[in-house]
């Protein structure tokens, strides 16, 4: 990659593919802003989470989509799509920014865990590199993202200016529609899937499952992500790769773990042996 450090370097990924328009109107924001170089799967894979590639080959090859940017196209994951760039782009000189997206669905409270989108966020903030997602509730192949556009830069630059605490990325969602109200800092509603596997059958008589269901929300919060997306807030909820349940340590050391004294007991003994192999201790 050739670096211009007049300007930040920015390394652009997504899950829904390299075609996608998410990922063609992020790169356009970011071309606003420093050097992009983008790395991102040859096909959608949405619902990847923070899959790797173990035991197969990668492929990973340089594109000419869009005129004077630098693409890469990978057969990897999203995660895949950062370990590459970093490692074999950047040489291990880490990018001032890692921004993911634009992805074409919510990924707003449970549905980070299972995102790709956030997952290649996620990876570089490992990485320790300032690293934002970036989604919208519109799933249509040709959803309009102009009017996310101003808000990403904002968000952008703030995080260029100001930093992220290590270990913390953001989580940015935008409500369908172009009458934004502002933007919001949230915290993750506690929401899920109800989900539902209905059976079908296939030509050969056989049945297979398709995965349904209905988000529902058990959050009656004012703070949350959830709320900020149905009043039309901008979502920004900042989150981190530590999964530690910190406050639940002090509950689990008031826990009677009876292998663990058998374990401090038998370190206390003495052990003798007798000449015939006896066990004396």
């Amino acid at each position: 990659m050739t670096k211009h450090r007049a300007k930040p370097n920015i390394l652009v990924v997504n899950d829904d593919g390299i075609t996608a328009t998410g990922i063609k109107n992020l790169m356009e924001v970011m071309q606003e802003i420093g050097n992009v170089v983008v790395v991102a799967p040859d096909s959608p894979q949405s619902g990847m989470g923070h899959a790797i590639t173990i035991g197969k080959p990668i492929r990973f090859d340089k594109v000419d989509l869009y005129n004077g940017v630098e693409m890469y196209k990978c057969s990897g994951t999203p995660v895949d799509c950062v370990k590459l760039g970093v490692n074999k782009i950047f040489k291990g000189q880490k990018p001032d920014l890692c921004v993911s997206g634009i992805n074409h669905g919510l990924n707003n409270s449970i549905n980070v865990l299972y995102s790709g989108t956030m997952s290649a966020a996620v990876e570089g903030a490992i990485e320790k590199i300032p690293s934002i997602g970036f989604s919208m509730d519109d799933f249509a192949a040709d959803a309009d993202f102009s009017h996310t556009k101003k808000y990403i830069k904002d968000i952008c630059l703030q995080v260029l200016e100001n930093g992220l605490p290590e270990g913390v990325l953001l989580n940015v969602n935008f409500p369908k529609g172009d009458q934004l109200k502002g933007v919001k800092i949230c915290r993750q509603a506690n929401a899920k899937w109800m989900e539902e596997f209905e059976e079908r059958v296939d030509p050969y008589k056989r049945p297979y499952y398709w995965l349904t269901g209905v988000f529902e929300n058990f959050d009656k919060g004012e703070d949350t992500d959830v709320w900020a997306l149905e009043h039309g807030y901008v979502s920004v909820v900042p989150v981190q790769f530590d999964l530690t349940a910190h406050h639940a340590i002090q509950t689990l050391n008031g826990w009677n773990f009876t292998g663990a004294d058998q374990l401090k007991s038998d370190q206390g003994k003495t052990t003798i042996s007798a000449p015939d192999g006896i066990n004396l201790g």
